[in-house]
């Protein structure tokens, strides 16, 4: 996982109340962002659990769910690889674009579980996401290495999940979920931690689209995390 001083280029050392200033007003824009992000998902994925035939057509069609699945994919690499190049308006479009699709690819999800288990999960996300993004932000200690620890574990989850399409066998999907919570923990305080030390890099216009890219990541983190904690207590229909 390479760190932010891959992106864009130095700026000199902001210090005391400067600092803090930009580093509230950038992180305002984040969580802003990404909480747009998440609402956007929430309405179109209850929007199309609404729809029978959408549905059924996402359910049944291999082309159509795994066509929505790839171009998601390429959003989100295309959104994180270009966050220094792309225009703020278009950065928040792609996005928000994103948002939707992924609320599209959810919708299910509103089906295969219960009311209350989707409701528990999501506190239970939102209370784990609040302390740990705090955590990243406050604390003092590097979290790269924790940070490099997560995303050779998201490797592996994305390896099993492969396998897991082919192979379909409960310990191996109970495994994925439980090593996925501590995959996500690890990556919303890293995360977070990586977003301040930005705050203090980037200046002017293309700091709203680093803003997009960061809420992006933000946005992962909990949505990934808020589906391995369904998956493992949920109940089912």
């Amino acid at each position: 996982m390479a760190e932010y001083e891959g992106f864009g280029t130095a700026r000199a050392p902001v210090g005391g109340v400067a600092a803090d200033a930009r580093v509230s007003d950038f992180l305002k824009r984040v969580y802003g962002w990404m909480f747009v992000g998440l609402a956007v998902t929430a309405g179109v994925a209850m929007y199309v659990a609404s729809q029978p035939a959408l549905v059924e057509a996402i359910v049944t069609s291999r082309v159509l769910f795994f066509g929505l699945v790839i171009a998601e994919v390429g959003l989100v690499l295309w959104i994180s690889a270009r966050a220094g190049s792309l225009a703020p308006a278009t950065a928040a479009g792609l996005f928000l674009l994103y948002s939707a699709l992924n609320g599209v690819t959810l919708s299910v999800i509103l089906l295969a579980y219960t009311g209350a288990s989707i409701a528990s999960a999501f506190i239970t996300t939102a209370g784990m996401f609040g302390a740990l993004a705090l955590y990243g932000t406050m604390t003092k200690r590097s979290l790269t290495g924790l940070g490099q620890f997560a995303f050779m574990g998201l490797i592996g989850i994305v390896i099993a999940s492969i396998v897991g399409i082919f192979w379909q066998n409960s310990a191996l999907q109970f495994l994925i979920s439980a090593v996925g919570v501590i995959v996500f923990t690890g990556l919303t305080a890293y995360d977070a931690q990586r977003l301040k030390a930005m705050a203090l890099q980037v200046e002017g216009a293309q700091m709203q689209s680093y803003a997009v890219s960061g809420a992006l990541a933000l946005y992962l983190d909990f949505i990934n995390l808020f589906l391995m904690l369904l998956r493992l207590f949920g109940n089912r229909r």
